[in-house]
């Protein structure tokens, strides 16, 4: 199973972003609990935005109504739409779904944004 993460870059606050993770070996399909994380300089990583069973979705809230999580079956992706985009989202954003009994992770997408 293998994760890649894209879509990150450098972008002003108020502007948008939306990171795509495509997974290879094993479906993203509703049945999997798949998830966007972030990790800024200095801290630990963090809970973005989750998608689970039946399309449920869960996000932090300091993200709420700014970003959201989807999947897409036909291009086996999940992706995330960030709008609004302040100083404080700046981080490398990883995608993670728990399939086969374990977490894994994409390789992480670096987003700046710019004040």
């Amino acid at each position: 199973v293998q994760l890649q993460a894209s879509g990150g870059g450098l972008v002003q606050a108020g502007e948008s972003l939306r990171l795509s993770c495509a997974a290879s070996g094993t479906t993203l399909r509703g049945n999997k609990v798949s998830g966007w994380y972030r990790q800024a300089p200095g801290k630990q990583r963090e809970l973005v935005a989750r998608i689970t069973a039946g399309s449920m979705t869960d996000y932090a809230d300091s993200v709420k109504g700014r970003f959201t999580i989807s999947r897409n079956i036909a291009k086996n992706t999940v992706d995330l739409q960030m709008n609004s985009l302040k100083p404080d989202d700046t981080a490398v954003y990883y995608c993670n779904t728990f399939t086969h009994g374990r977490d894994f992770w994409g390789q992480g997408t670096l987003v700046t944004v710019s004040s």
